[in-house]
Order: C-alpha cells, then structure tokens, then sequence
C-alpha cells in the first residue's frame, strides 16, 4: 500500500479510539456521580500534557522520523482505551484521559509531517485534505458508535470495542509498513534555538496569526452554539441537527478542496474563508429558527473547514529546513491551550455579557483576521 493512504487509515483508526474515548469518559463520569467540575477536568486533562509537550515531540520527530512515535502513540492509544475496562473507576478515567490525549499528539503530529514531507510542494494542499476528510469521516463515526456501544452493550464494551480500533495500526507499524525515515543534512542537526525563534520568520508568524484566529473561532463554535441554542428554545435534537449542518459543511468544502485548491492561492482562500466565517458570526445572534441557523453554520462550516490544508501546507513550506514537526508541535501547542484555556474565558464573558456579544466580538476578529491575510 501507497503511504499516504495507509498514513490516512492508521490515523482515522485511532482517532475513532481517541474521540470516542473523550465521549465515553464524559458520560461514564456522569453515570457515576461525577460533578459537572470533574468531568471539565477530565475533558481538560486530554489537552494539558499535549499542550505542553507537543513542540519536543515535533523534535522528536523531525530527527528520529514518524515511526517509532507513531507506534508509541498507537499503543499509548490502545492501553489507554482498555484501561476502564479493565479497571471502571473515576481514577482510571484520568488515567486514560493523560494516555490518550499525549499519545494521539504523537500520532497527530507525526501524521501531519510525514504527508507534508511525502508530498511535492504542488500536492501538499490536496494530500492534507485528504488527511483533513479523514478527521472528518472519524469524527462522525466516533459519536455514533459510541453511543450505539453504550446503549447496547454498556460502558465496558463500548471501552473495549474503542481499545480494538488501535489492533490494525499497532500491527501495520510494528510490521514497519512505513518507509523508513530519512536522516536529515548535517547543518540540520546542529542545536536548535528556543521553539519561538520560529516566529522570527515573518511568514510563520503571519502565518501563526491567522490559525490562532481560525483556532478561536473553533473554540467558540463548540461553545456558543449549544448555549445559544438553548436559550432560543431550540431541543437538543435540533442542537444536534443544527451542529451537523457545520459537519456536513467542513466535510463538504475538503471534499472539494482538490478542485479548490488548483485555483486558488493559499492565501486569497485564507482571506476568502476568514471573511465567510466573520459574516456568519455577525448573522448568528439575530437568528432564531432551525432552518435558517442550520444555513448560517453550513456557512460558517465552509469558512473554518477550508483553511486547514492550506494551513498546514503553508506551515509546512514556511517552516526554516528541518523544523517543520517541531512548527506542526507549536500549532498542536497552541490549539490545546486553547481548547484548555477557552472554554473558561467564554464562560466568563457569556455569564457577564451574554452570548451574542461572543459572536460579534468573533466577527470582529475574523472580519480583521480577513484584512489581514489579504495585505498578505
């Protein structure tokens, strides 16, 4: 098999384990009495030591190559999603939480760097939509089969058939499916500077200015959107329908994004994406019916789903010789602080401000994010 498609598996393999295990923590917190602020610091343990760890591990990479982290990760991933089903207890769902969120960085960045370094400069923004579609398809499985599992089976099971989901990639890697890693030049080998003398590159630090952009308004969506739709009066079922309208829409835009991207310039279609997602975000507070809310976040869906490949191809090819995982480890960085940090922040504003204020603040933002990246 080709690497790039076998890369795609291993990871939509074990992002279903990982994903889904986040799900099942939660919920299996919740049967058990857990509080409300223990199950944050479950969902929060998951990005804490990606958060801190994700940059040497892009060094890690850059020297040693993707195979070895990428087989740790999978086994990290496996050990972890078992662990409640052997031992179901609040002190083991911390454990998986630790194991599997610093284990899925491993494969994450190591996943990204190899399609980035497999692939010709031209092909790099296709070859990471397709990991992107990936991601998309796991994210849609995941919820699903979790909570089929539970439902039929119980919370051990559902652990259980998550942990069997890591078999597959734990097998191809041990085999050494992978090419083997290619020792970087000499003058590449030299000690590096700290991780932020990165951003001395004027490229990667516009660059980095509009994922932090792009990363924030994630974080917003899966936040506000909930609230706010409980405040309209909207059920959860139609939560749900409304959030998978932003599903089908990322799914949908890196679907096409190999048509895109053979006719846009990396940075009009970061302008371009920016720019939809700030409208949605001034539409949103002054919506109240499902259908027209499942029309503003399909919107929002295209503006923040189309920019990851080109994203990740322009870090890729920003990046200085030879630090291209450790620049992906400083991404992963900054979206699990974010993740960490943002939740709480949002929850601040809303109780003070109320939901609508977050959304156009986001506006402003993307609106400006959009400028931005057209000056570029």
């Amino acid at each position: 098999m080709r690497p790039l498609p076998l890369i795609i598996i291993l990871l939509v393999l074990n992002h279903v384990a990982f994903n889904g295990s986040r799900i099942a923590v939660s919920l299996f917190a919740i049967k058990q009495g857990a509080s409300t602020l223990t199950v944050g610091s479950l969902v929060a343990v998951y990005a804490l030591l990606p958060a801190l760890l994700s940059v040497t591990a892009g060094r890690w990479i850059d020297r040693g190559g993707i195979a070895k982290p990428m087989l740790l990760g999978s086994i990290g991933v496996g050990v972890g999603t078992l662990a409640p089903f052997l031992l179901p207890a609040i002190g083991t769902l911390y454990f998986t939480a630790v194991l599997v969120g610093l284990s899925f960085m491993l494969i994450n960045v190591s996943a990204y760097h190899a399609v980035g370094e497999m692939s010709a400069p031209e092909e790099r923004t296709v070859n990471f939509s397709y990991v992107a579609l990936g991601f998309s398809t796991s994210t849609f499985v995941a919820p699903m089969l979790t909570g089929i599992s539970i439902d039929s089976l119980g919370y051990r099971a559902c652990f259980l058939i998550l942990a069997l989901f890591t078999v597959l990639p734990v097998l191809a890697l041990s085999a050494k499916l992978l090419p083997e890693h290619r020792k970087p030049p000499e003058q590449d080998l030299a000690p590096r500077g700290h991780v932020f003398e990165l951003l001395r590159e004027r490229e990667v630090r516009r660059l980095f200015i509009a994922m932090a952009i792009l990363t924030v308004g994630w974080d917003i969506y899966n936040f506000a959107i909930p609230v706010y739709g409980a405040q309209i009066g909207l059920t959860p079922s139609q939560i749900g329908i409304v959030m998978g309208a932003f599903a089908a829409a990322t799914f949908a835009v890196r679907l096409a994004m190999p048509f895109i991207a053979g006719r846009a310039q990396p940075w009009s279609l970061l302008t371009g994406s920016l720019l939809l997602a700030g409208i949605a975000y001034v539409a949103m507070p002054f919506t109240h019916s499902v259908g027209l809310l499942m029309a503003i976040t399909f919107m929002l869906g295209l503006g923040l789903g189309a920019p990851q490949p080109t994203v990740l191809t322009l870090l890729h090819q920003s990046a200085p010789a030879g630090r291209a995982a450790e620049a992906l480890g400083l991404r992963t960085t900054m979206i699990n602080t974010s993740q960490t940090v943002m939740p709480l922040f949002f929850g601040a504003m809303g109780a003070a401000l109320g939901v609508a204020p977050l959304f156009w603040g986001m506006a402003a933002l993307m609106l400006g994010g959009s400028v931005f990246a057209k000056r570029r």
